[in-house]
């Protein structure tokens, strides 16, 4: 059945594209996430440690809703990990410190760099592809990163 919402199909398949990457992106740092919750070592274990599980499942929502946004568009998400490596514009984990200095510090780059890639992307969908609605779902996600990030940086200071 043919999609009927305003957007056309051409504008829709590179909005999706896009999203593709982001959800890669958003997949590889959930799974950087999980490594750093799991391989933790240091005297902050604990309180960090369950701060890493809260962001662990905020980011799982987030992999989800991407996920769903490129449904909306009708278009399927990927959903390999063969295709999250070579859509993503992160690097996978390095096993260089798992104590939480260096867990946030890595963390912290991956969440700047989706921000940095969102904000590219927000008027671009808007203006050039005739679609507000992602534009707007995606500004609502750079909020988030924005937010994790102040929080991830105030704890390097």
């Amino acid at each position: 059945m043919q999609s009927l919402i305003g957007i056309s199909a051409e504008n829709r398949e590179v909005v999706a594209h896009q999203l593709a990457k982001l959800l890669a992106d958003e997949f590889v740092l959930y799974t950087k996430t999980l490594n750093a919750h799991w391989n933790l070592e240091g005297m902050d274990f604990h309180s960090v440690h369950l701060y890493f599980e809260e962001l662990y499942k905020q980011s799982a929502e987030i992999v989800d809703s991407v996920a769903e946004r490129i449904r909306q568009l009708d278009h399927y998400a990927p959903a390999t990990l063969k295709n999250f490596l070579q859509l993503t514009h992160l690097t996978e984990q390095d096993e260089s410190g798992n104590d939480s200095r260096s867990q946030i510090k890595k963390l912290l780059g991956d969440h700047e760099s989706i921000i940095e890639f969102i904000r590219g992307n927000i008027d671009e969908f808007a203006d050039a592809h005739k679609d507000a609605g992602t534009s707007d779902f995606i500004t609502g996600l750079m909020e988030t990163h924005e937010k994790i990030a102040w929080m991830l940086r105030a704890h390097l200071k």
